[in-house]
């Protein structure tokens, strides 16, 4: 593992304990939000509600002293992802445009089936058995589930006059006159009456032609004009009303004279030419001193994308910088200067470093093949030394290069490329810039076609970006997983850990699951788990403890004839493998095959070992011994039960036989009358 810093950051996923706090914190953002005046409010009301009710359940698991099961942290990923998604609805509500929220219903409408859905499927594969929660907390979130579930069958539906007279109003031209009673009846549905609600609807329009670059568009445009007509009819209907301050759309800038500035040279939001151009966490460059203002202005969206921003980073992106300078000086023009203050980069790494970063590459971008594969194979070993140089090469601008050599020829020069990544990828903030550089596919094209050292370089990459919840999504739907399964089969043995790491991280997220088991990875896994040796059980067990909680993945482990390999380990195991084991077995006799499976595991002796798990095993692995001998002893008395039954029935039918054959010997036989008679 030469090239590797496997660090704590890429050893291991984030943490049960933060993932928790990050769905406390989201929830407690949701309760922040208020003031639901608008045509939704019922809705908004009631999401917020139901969400709302699940604060119990995570102050348990806050201030529970056992850590929370990997699998069930598994379960709460999901979970976060549906809470952030309902979050940015309500805060739409709470904060957006009241007349864009009735135009828009269709999205709107989407959105919350979106949102709702959402929750309802990760409610429903939240783990709450394994869950350290009282059983009061249990029944209110399975009461949340059942709320979703049937709101997901039955949404109300907005008010349909209220959208049909904005839309007359919207419609009309700027100086058509409109029904008196139309702008009435809107005023008082979307509780535009006094000047505070028209002062704070007009913010709202304000907001939206900040976070359009400036220029406003037709539809803003035209809700803005919609807004001072029912401003100037409020304020005939009560002239003490005042004038509220609506701020004037943002002009749009002049056309520059020739030469024409290249639209990617210009800023989104000042639409000038960029003196110090830097990229966002969304991947989207700007000015420096606009997006500045932006975020100090309490904005945590892209200007342009309207993505909320991960953080708050900005990067300087040399190349684009170096481009608008050639640019410049071959139109005659003076370079833009741009604010004099220390680059980041510089600070990161010393300037030698910094000089040497940048030269390396300008290699990278030449056509020779053999500077290319040097400057690779440098800014790899660099990435490894030290994280002021994982810092300072991002800066510089090398993710995008180092990408773009990910599809070459060489091979050489492609094994630097994605090992230069997987050392990158190592600081936290690397892994969203290669993210949104485009590298997914490239890093799973090396994974198929690369030598054996750039697949296993390439694994490991995937399993240091699958630790972001989101990237799981992206590296799953990026087709990694079939891959991956062929190199847990045939890589050595740290490439078939590389890839067992990178499976099981995908492997968390539950759309990934069916994947991984149409790629046969079961097989794989049993073979892992039985080869000479042993030195992959740990991996296997964790990976099939995951998948045995999906339809398809118990279907397979249940005919991979996992059983008896199960009882074996659940013997004499390791304490993890005990419990991965006993998980994996749990689920196994859940099901339309759990009779033979229980069956099976009785015959292979369970009984002793798991009570054995269940008096000194670890804590998940007590837990689910607990349910194994629950359910194994409801089979042996179902067994008892029905030998009995069966027994009776046998006797019975013996008793009835002797009845029936009675008469007949007798009928056989001469009777003393016959006799006599004779």
């Amino acid at each position: 593992m030469e090239d590797r810093e496997k660090g704590p950051a890429v050893a291991a996923a984030a943490g049960a304990g933060a993932v928790v706090e990050k769905v406390i914190e989201t929830v407690e953002e949701i309760a922040g939000f208020s003031d639901y005046r608008n045509a939704y409010k019922r809705q908004f009301c009631n999401l917020a509600r139901r969400i709302k009710l699940l604060s119990p359940m995570l102050e348990e698991l806050k201030e529970s002293k056992d850590p929370i099961p990997e699998r069930a942290a598994g379960t709460l990923a999901p979970l976060n992802r549906a809470l952030d998604s309902a979050k940015e609805l309500l805060r739409l509500g709470s904060e957006g445009s009241k007349i864009f929220l009735v135009l828009e219903r269709d999205r709107i409408l989407t959105r919350f089936q979106e949102a709702i859905s959402q929750l309802e499927q990760a409610l429903a594969e939240l783990s709450i058995d394994e869950l350290d929660i009282s059983d009061e907390v249990k029944e209110q979130v399975e009461l949340v589930h059942t709320q979703f579930k049937r709101a997901k069958e039955r949404f109300d539906m907005p008010d349909d006059e209220l959208y049909n007279d904005l839309l007359s109003v919207y419609n009309l031209s700027t100086d058509a006159n409109v029904d008196p009673a139309i702008l009435r009846r809107l005023a008082e549905k979307l509780q535009l009456m006094t000047i505070s609600d028209l002062k704070q609807e007009s913010i709202a329009l304000h907001e939206m032609v900040v976070a359009s670059g400036g220029d406003p568009g037709e539809i803003i445009e035209k809700m803005s004009m919609l807004l001072k007509k029912i401003k100037d009819f409020m304020q005939t209907q009560n002239p003490e009303m005042g004038t509220p301050a609506i701020p004037k759309l943002l002009p749009l800038h002049e056309k520059s004279k020739v030469p024409v500035i290249p639209d990617d040279f210009r800023c989104p939001i000042s639409l000038e030419l960029m003196k110090d151009p830097i990229i966002v966490a969304t991947g989207q460059t700007y000015e420096r001193e606009c997006i500045e203002k932006w975020l100090e202005a309490g904005h945590d969206t892209c200007p342009k994308t309207q993505q909320k921003l991960r953080n708050t980073s900005l990067t300087p992106n040399y190349v684009l910088r170096s481009l608008i300078s050639q640019w410049c000086e071959a139109n005659g023009m003076d370079p833009p200067k741009r604010r004099t203050q220390p680059d980041k980069a510089l600070s990161a790494c010393f300037a030698g470093e910094h000089a040497k970063i940048i030269e390396l590459l300008r290699k990278l971008s030449s056509q020779n093949i053999e500077d290319q594969r040097l400057a690779a194979g440098e800014l790899r070993l660099l990435a490894k030394r030290n994280a002021d140089n994982r810092v300072c090469i991002a800066e510089a601008g090398a993710i995008p290069l180092l990408v773009s050599l990910l599809s070459t020829f060489d091979a050489r020069t492609q094994e630097h490329s994605v090992t230069a990544l997987l050392n990158l990828s190592i600081c936290e903030e690397n892994k969203g810039k290669i993210i949104f550089s485009g590298a997914v596919p490239g890093i799973v094209h090396v994974l198929k076609r690369g030598s054996m050292e750039a697949r296993e370089n390439a694994a490991a990459t995937l399993f240091s970006l699958s630790v972001v919840d989101e990237n799981k999504v992206t590296i799953g739907a990026s087709g990694a997983i079939p891959p991956l399964v062929s190199l847990l089969s045939e890589g050595s043995q740290r490439g078939k850990k590389d890839a067992a790491t990178a499976l099981f991280n995908l492997c968390i997220y539950q759309g990934n699951k069916g994947k991984a088991v149409r790629a046969g990875v079961v097989p794989t896994l049993m073979g892992l788990l039985t080869e000479p040796g042993g030195g992959m059980v740990d991996e296997a067990l964790a990976i099939l403890a995951i998948l045995s909680s999906h339809p398809e993945g118990k279907l397979a482990i249940g005919a991979a004839e996992a059983v008896p390999v199960l009882v074996k380990v659940i013997r004499s195991g390791s304490p993890r493998n005990k419990e991965n084991a006993a998980a994996v077995l749990v689920h196994l006799c859940n099901g339309e095959q759990q009779q033979q499976h229980l069956a099976e595991a009785q015959e292979r002796g369970v009984m002793g070992p798991l009570e054995e798990l269940a008096q000194s095993g670890t804590d998940r692995g007590k837990r689910k011994a607990a349910q194994l001998l629950e359910r194994m002893n409801r089979f042996l008395e179902q067994q008892k039960q029905a030998q009995a039954q069966a027994e009776a029935h046998a006797q019975a039918q013996a008793q009835a036989q002797a009845q029936a054959q009675s008469p007949t010997e007798q009928s056989r036989s001469p009777s003393l009358a016959t006799f006599l008679d004779l």
